[in-house]
C-alpha cells in the first residue's frame, strides 16, 4: 500500500512539470485569440453587464474551473499529447464566422470563438484529456449570450397562457397579441416579462447541477430538459398571478408594482423545488481506479509539435477576422457624403463633419436624421445605428411594426414604453427600400462582397414626445417619396 501511494505521488509530481510547455502554449494561444476576437469578447461582456438575463455569465469561467478541479484525480498521470487532427474543424468554423460577420450575427461569432477555444485545448492537450474534461469545457458555451430570438415566442406563449388561465378562472378578458385587458386595467407582456432571464439562468443551473450529482448521460439530459421546461410554464403562472391579483385588487397598476422582484422570488422557489426533485436520483461520484506506475519518467511533449499545432491553429482561426478586416478597410468611400433636402428640410445642426445629419422637415418640423455608411459595412453597424437613433437601443419595451403608407415602402415604426417614444426608419441600398430584417442582412452581405458596392443609406424620423403614429404616417404619405427620390438622385444608396 505504501508503494502504491509512493507511485501515485510520483505520478502527481511528474505530470505538472511535464505539462507546463502545453499549458504555456495554450495561454499564449488564448491571448492571441483574444486579440483576434476582441470585438466578440467586448460585445459579450457588455451584454453580461447590461442585461439581467445574462448577469450570471460572469460566473461561468469560475464554475468551469471548479468543475475541472473536481476532476483533477482523473488527470493524475496523464500527459498532454498534441495533435493536428482537431485543426481541420477550424475550416468550417472560419467559414461560419465569416458568414455571421457579413450578416451581422454576433451570437454566432461568439459561438465560433468558444468552439475555437475547445479545439485549441483538444489540439494542444490531446483528445483523451479533452474527453475527460468534456463537461466543464462544454459548459463554457454559456459564455455566449444567446436566446434573444426566443423573446417573441416566449411573449406569445405567456400571453396565451394567461388568457387560458383567465378563462378557466372566469375572469373577463380581451387579448390583442401580448396586450391583455381586464375590467380593472390593461396588462402588457413586455420583453422583460417574457421569461427569457428565467429560462437562461435555469439552463445554466440545470447543466451545473446535472454535472455535479449525475454520472449517467440519460439522467443528465432528462433533468436538463425538465429544468428548461419548468421555468417557461412557471413564468406563465407568475404572469397569470399578477393579472389575477390586479382583478382582485381592482387595479392593474397596483398588481404590477415590484412584479419583477416577485418574479425572481418565485423563480428562486422553483429552482429550490427542482433541486429537491433531482436529489432522490443522484448518483455517487465516480472514484478513479488504481493508477499503474509509470513505465518511464513522464516527459513533456516535443516542443516542435506544440509550436506547429499552435501556429496552424492561429492561422486557421484568424483567417476569418483577417479577411473581414481587409474588407473593412476596402471601399470606405460614401460615409462622408452630405445630403441636401432643401427646400422641404432645413439642417438644424452646424456640424458639417458629423456622419449623422439632422434636419427639420415640413410644417410640423419633424426631426429627420440621415446617415451614409461605408459600402462594405457590416449589417450590424447599420442595424445598431437604426436602433440607437430611433430610441430602441436605450429602451426596455420595444415594439416594431411595418408602416403601411402609400409611397413609403420599407418604413418601420418603433414605439417604446420605457421611456415613451416614437420613431421610424428605413434603409436604402442600391435604390431599394429595406426594413430591419434578414432580407437587409443578406442584401448588404452580398453588397459588401461585390466589386462595386453601393453606399447604404439610413433615414430616421426622431418624433417628439407629443407625436403620434398618425402624425408620422401623415408626414411619410406627404413627403417620403420626395425625400427618397432626392437622396437617391444625389448618389449612393
Amino acid at each position: 500500500m505504501r508503494d502504491t501511494l509512493t507511485q501515485r505521488r510520483s505520478a502527481e509530481a511528474f505530470a505538472p512539470r511535464a505539462a507546463w510547455p502545453a499549458v504555456a502554449s495554450l495561454l499564449l494561444v488564448l491571448l492571441l485569440l483574444g486579440l483576434l476576437f476582441h470585438a466578440e469578447i467586448a460585445a459579450a461582456i457588455a451584454i453580461w453587464i447590461s442585461s439581467t438575463a445574462y448577469n450570471h455569465c460572469v460566473l461561468i469561467i469560475p464554475i468551469a474551473a471548479y468543475l475541472i478541479w473536481e476532476r483533477r484525480a482523473a488527470l493524475v498521470g496523464l500527459m498532454p499529447a498534441p495533435s493536428l487532427r482537431p485543426l481541420p474543424l477550424l475550416i468550417p468554423l472560419a467559414v461560419l464566422w465569416l458568414v455571421a460577420e457579413r450578416l451581422g450575427i454576433m451570437e454566432v461569432r461568439q459561438f465560433v470563438l468558444v468552439s475555437a477555444v475547445e479545439i485549441a485545448i483538444a489540439s494542444l492537450f490531446g483528445w483523451r484529456l479533452f474527453l475527460l474534461l468534456l463537461g466543464p469545457l462544454l459548459y463554457l458555451y454559456f459564455l455566449v449570450p444567446f436566446g434573444a430570438f426566443l423573446v417573441p415566442a416566449l411573449q406569445n406563449f405567456t400571453a396565451r397562457f394567461v388568457v387560458i388561465g383567465l378563462d378557466v378562472l372566469g375572469i373577463p378578458n380581451f387579448s390583442d397579441g401580448v396586450t391583455i385587458d381586464i375590467p380593472q386595467g390593461r396588462f402588457y407582456v413586455a420583453e422583460a416579462c417574457a421569461g427569457l432571464r428565467f429560462l437562461i439562468a435555469s439552463m445554466a443551473f440545470s447543466v451545473l447541477y446535472a454535472l455535479l450529482i449525475y454520472r449517467g448521460y440519460a439522467r443528465r439530459m432528462v433533468f436538463i430538459l425538465i429544468a428548461c421546461c419548468v421555468p417557461v410554464v412557471a413564468n406563465g403562472f407568475r404572469a397569470l398571478g399578477i393579472v389575477s391579483l390586479g382583478y382582485l385588487l381592482g387595479s392593474a397598476e397596483a398588481a404590477e408594482t415590484d412584479h419583477i422582484l416577485y418574479g425572481w422570488i418565485f423563480f428562486s422557489i422553483v429552482i429550490v423545488l427542482l433541486i429537491l426533485l433531482g436529489l432522490p436520483f443522484r448518483q455517487a461520484p465516480a472514484t478513479p481506479g488504481a493508477l499503474a506506475p509509470p513505465a518511464a519518467p513522464m516527459v513533456a511533449p516535443p516542443t516542435q509539435r506544440l509550436v506547429i499545432a499552435s501556429l496552424l491553429f492561429l492561422l486557421l482561426a484568424g483567417a476569418g477576422p483577417l479577411l473581414a478586416a481587409a474588407l473593412a478597410t476596402a471601399g470606405q468611400g460614401g460615409a462622408g457624403m452630405r445630403a441636401d433636402l432643401a427646400p422641404l428640410c432645413v439642417p438644424v445642426d452646424a456640424g458639417a463633419d458629423r456622419p449623422i445629419q439632422r434636419f427639420g422637415c415640413g410644417a410640423t418640423a419633424l426631426p429627420l436624421l440621415v446617415e451614409y455608411f461605408p459600402p462594405r459595412s457590416n449589417p450590424r453597424r447599420l442595424l445598431d445605428a437604426a436602433r440607437r437613433l430611433s430610441g430602441a437601443l436605450a429602451a426596455e419595451d420595444v415594439q416594431q411594426s411595418a408602416l403601411a403608407v402609400p409611397g413609403a415602402a420599407g418604413w418601420t415604426l418603433v414605439a417604446t414604453r420605457r421611456p415613451a417614444r416614437l420613431g421610424a426608419f428605413v434603409f436604402f441600398l442600391d435604390g431599394i427600400a429595406y426594413a430591419d430584417g434578414l432580407h437587409l442582412r443578406l442584401r448588404q452581405a452580398l453588397n459588401s462582397l461585390s466589386r462595386h458596392p453601393a453606399t447604404p443609406l439610413l433615414i430616421v424620423i426622431e418624433a417628439p414626445p407629443e407625436s403620434s403614429p398618425a402624425a408620422i404616417r401623415q408626414f411619410l404619405g406627404a413627403h417620403a417619396a420626395w425625400i427618397a427620390q432626392r437622396l437617391l438622385s444625389q448618389g449612393g444608396a
